[in-house]
């Protein structure tokens, strides 16, 4: 599927508008490179923060185009992960795209249930009897829940630990097509795996 194919108008303006403060910003850093009395780390940290931003966001883009040939609640999908993101309620959610999974996840219980929001957030709310595992969605339903994944060996990325839900986005993204959604309850970040490599997700302000 193409990138011109996906409706993330709100996005790629966001996405702009990122980059241009970051071309700003390297601009007026390279204009007071050479003044010894300017303290330039500072330059560099907000650079950085941009730059981040700007990759989660571009993040926020392709996720957007991988999920909509598989899932018409694309839209639906990403609103529950931010609240879930704002409410720091830990989730793992796996979308099936082309790739069979059946071999990949233990345990489960099965919901077959047409996709909602409010369906999906409860799941994730703390407490759930089904809120520690994976919730699995296949087109547009919410087919089971509290899945087992394989777990990476990955234990580093970015300088940072892994924890166990994202050791289990990487581990199915390594050994399928499917797209692994995670939030982390620490942080209350929000990140997707594909194809073993995982991907902070940023949203449109």
């Amino acid at each position: 599927m193409s990138v011109n194919d996906c409706d993330t108008s709100v996005l790629k303006k966001q996405l702009v508008r990122n980059l241009l403060a970051v071309a700003d910003q390297i601009n007026r850093f390279l204009e007071v490179v050479d003044d010894e009395d300017k303290c330039l780390l500072g330059e560099f940290r907000s650079i950085r923060n941009q730059i981040v931003m700007s990759e989660a966001l571009a993040s926020s883009f392709y996720l957007q185009c991988y999920l909509s040939p598989f899932t018409k609640q694309y839209v639906g999908l990403l609103q529950s992960v931010a609240h879930l993101s704002e409410r720091k309620h830990g989730a793992l959610i796996v979308v099936q795209r082309q790739d069979p999974l059946s071999s990949f996840l233990s345990h489960g219980t099965m919901i077959q249930a047409k996709f909602s929001s409010s369906l999906l957030e409860s799941i994730f709310y703390p407490g759930s009897p089904l809120h520690d595992g994976a919730v699995l969605i296949q087109d547009d339903k919410i087919v089971s829940a509290a899945h087992v994944l394989p777990l990476s060996n990955k234990e580093v990325e970015n300088d940072q630990k892994l924890g166990t839900r994202h050791r289990a986005a990487l581990g199915l993204s390594e050994l399928s097509d499917a797209i692994v959604i995670v939030v982390s309850e620490e942080t209350g970040r929000a990140s997707f795996a594909l194809n073993g490599r995982l991907y902070v997700i940023g949203m449109a302000a």
